[in-house]
């Protein structure tokens, strides 16, 4: 089990989240419960860590290659980013944010192919993607109204990747918003893999779904990101526990919802809490994918 402190010193155990269908308008939403002390204590732990370019808005054009990876649907592509050298690598499984496989989580496969895994943006979308708000939430609702086609989409991702000579058969997944909510419906329903972090998606608290998990789960979550009270937080928080499954999931003051993988849209109360994030993520996929 993974421990925090909240704004008070009190030790907390803090569990996973899933996919809520029923958030619909407000997409993906992050949760409020225990808070990391920020930048005061946050930033001599994570002085020396670059924030990756793609998450500062500071990346080149994508520099992978789109992928057809469902035999049925040859729109869905998929987009693969390999990191130099033979391998085996283990892969990571990214998945999009409300508005479909854009160009930001594309450079950040291209960020994790540079810590050394092959890193597989899936599809959701059958390749639409959104360009404002109307556009997106209706993308999302369709997508929400099939939550089997989604997991099977992800399976067909995983087969993906493990088909690879490069892939060592060890896999994650990571997803942002919409994405960090299907992230752990994947990790629920999905074929087995050995690692979920959920940006900023959605809760369940019910111990007995939870328990399913077999493997640890990693959550970053933003304070001022209202979307999911305090109390879902603390009842999921409780129900992980119940079903004893260890976890890495942090709250940073001062920020709110999509404030990792945007850091540019406030980077004087984003950087701390994303490097912070980013050396635990690092941490996490080292620890489930490659020891």
């Amino acid at each position: 089990m993974s421990w925090m402190k909240d704004r008070v010193g009190r030790i907390v155990d803090l569990p996973v989240i899933c996919l809520a269908v029923a958030l619909v308008a407000s997409a993906c939403v992050p949760a409020s419960e225990a808070r990391q002390e920020s930048e005061d204590t946050s930033s001599a732990i994570v002085s020396d860590t670059t924030l990756p370019a793609a998450i500062l808005g500071e990346a080149g054009p994508p520099r992978g290659e789109r992928v057809a990876y469902l035999p049925s649907d040859p729109a869905t592509q998929g987009y693969v980013a390999v990191p130099e050298g033979e391998g085996p690598f283990p892969a990571i499984i990214l998945i999009h944010e409300w508005n479909g496989l854009a160009e930001r989580v594309k450079q950040v496969a291209d960020a994790l192919a540079d810590e050394g895994y092959v890193a597989f943006a899936a599809d959701l979308y059958h390749g639409q993607t959104g360009s404002n708000r109307n556009e997106n939430v209706a993308l999302m609702q369709e997508a929400r109204a099939n939550p089997g086609e989604m997991i099977a989409n992800l399976d067909q991702a995983v087969a993906w990747v493990k088909a690879r000579d490069d892939v060592s058969g060890r896999v994650g997944a990571v997803g942002w918003c919409f994405g960090g909510g299907v992230a752990l419906s994947f990790g629920l329903d999905g074929v087995e893999h050995e690692a979920t972090a959920i940006f900023y998606g959605s809760l369940i608290d019910d111990p007995d779904r939870l328990a399913t998990l077999g493997h640890e789960v990693y959550g970053t979550f933003g304070e001022l990101d209202n979307g999911i009270p305090e109390t879902q937080v603390r009842a999921f928080a409780d129900a992980l526990q119940q079903a004893g499954i260890e976890n890495d999931i942090h709250v940073y003051e001062g920020v709110g919802h999509g404030f990792w993988l945007w850091v540019e849209r406030n980077p004087e109360a984003a950087t701390g809490p994303a490097r912070d994030a980013w050396r635990r993520l690092r941490a996490y996929f080292g620890r489930t994918l490659t020891d």
